[in-house]
């Protein structure tokens, strides 16, 4: 473990989404020394304007330029400044004054201000799995090379990296990421084909935003999830399991090459992993519900049918390429699940217009920042073309 202060002055991106609101939660209920720098929202500006107050943060951030025209930041208490348009993000990613960047801003937009953290060398406390599969290999690098650490608040790469510190990197056999499996979990393919929105929005587990719960439904999230942690941690995709856990309390698992496994266990809630990657290596008493030990609790695991759910193997694809495909993957996904909510496609053609844009994009193994960018937009723009014809 480093020896060095945790880093407490916290900038944080996507302040008024699920991920933020409860980072502020965190940051309130621990105190001094933690505390918010700078804040940020996309056009939710009145919810950023209460989370300001009487927080002390010296910037506050809209990145919607037109929403921000017509508000009255005059609202804003304690004369913080006031950022304005998509470059504000990197703006508070780089600050000297910020420790710690807290990455919650959801898609491909997250990713310019997560690369400008890293290379800044913060500690990068990562809830936006999108920059990692679009340009883990960027990320990565500008962290080592600046110094920085990256931190996952994912709840199965948060589960990951607390078992890891079990042991030495050359000793893990595998990892396992569990997934809760969703609401198609025992859905037959030809139910999934016919699925609603209302019934893909229904999670069994979690309350999340739209887009990532379909995401669980499709199990695409774990298809990132696998490409996450094949940057984050340096493992080759085969060295990477999904089992699911309907109970979601295994958050995930490392096995080593004598058999032993690490998990790390908790009722669901993302204050946990949030305020871990804060404070660490320290740990300090949590809100979080507790493991009740006076109860009896069956816990389950069951394989993956990756047949049923085949965005998973895009995910160990696109972690065995690496390149340009996690870009294109998941502009892909984010458009298609658009097209989805929107009742333009069906959902199980979220996953096949994903592997159809793979298939034919240009691939380049060592892309830049810029190729990676337009490549989001092209493929946006591609599965658009598909969906109107298929």
């Amino acid at each position: 473990m480093p020896d060095s202060p945790s880093k407490t002055a916290v900038a944080v991106l996507g302040a008024t989404g699920s991920i933020g609101t409860a980072t502020m939660d965190v940051l309130r209920r621990l105190g001094d020394p933690w505390h918010a720098v700078g804040l940020s929202a996309h056009s939710r500006l009145s919810e950023l304007r209460d989370l300001s107050l009487g927080s002390g943060v010296r910037y506050v951030a809209a990145t919607c330029t037109e929403t921000a025209r017509d508000f009255d930041f005059g609202e804003f208490a304690g004369g913080a400044e006031v950022l304005i348009g998509p470059e504000a993000l990197v703006r508070l990613a780089e600050d000297p004054a910020v420790d710690t960047v807290v990455a919650a801003v959801v898609g491909s937009a997250g990713l310019p201000s997560t690369l400008a953290a890293a290379k800044a060398g913060k500690r990068l406390a990562l809830a936006n799995k999108e920059a990692l599969v679009v340009a883990g290999s960027l990320v990565t690098q500008a962290s080592r090379l600046s110094g920085g650490e990256i931190i996952p608040i994912d709840s199965e790469h948060s589960a990951i990296f607390q078992a890891l510190q079990t042991g030495r990197a050359q000793d893990v056999q595998r990892i396992i990421l569990t997934a809760s499996g969703g609401p198609f979990r025992t859905w037959s393919p030809s139910q999934m084909a016919q699925a609603t929105v209302g019934d893909a929005l229904a999670h069994p587990t979690w309350q999340m935003g739209r887009k990532i719960t379909i995401d669980s439904a499709t199990m695409m999230n774990k298809a990132l999830e696998v490409i996450e942690a094949r940057w984050l941690f340096d493992l080759p995709p085969e060295k990477i399991g999904v089992v699911i856990h309907p109970q979601s309390i295994i958050h995930s698992m490392v096995e080593f090459v004598d058999g032993s496994v690490i998990a790390q266990l908790s009722p669901p809630d993302m204050r946990l992993p949030i305020q871990y990657a804060l404070t660490y290596p320290d740990r300090t008493g949590c809100p979080c519900p507790k493991m009740d030990w006076a109860q009896a609790v069956q816990l389950e695991w069951e394989p993956v049918d990756t047949e049923k759910f085949p965005a998973l193997k895009l995910g160990w694809e696109v972690a065995s390429r690496g390149g340009t495909c996690g870009a294109v993957v998941n502009a892909a996904n984010e458009a298609a699940v658009a097209l989805f909510l929107a009742g333009e496609i069906r959902f199980t053609e979220i996953v096949t217009g994903c592997r159809r844009i793979l298939e034919v994009h240009n691939y380049d193994a060592s892309p830049t920042l810029d190729e990676l960018m337009r490549l989001d937009r092209w493929a946006r723009e591609e599965i658009t073309k598909w969906a109107a014809v298929c």
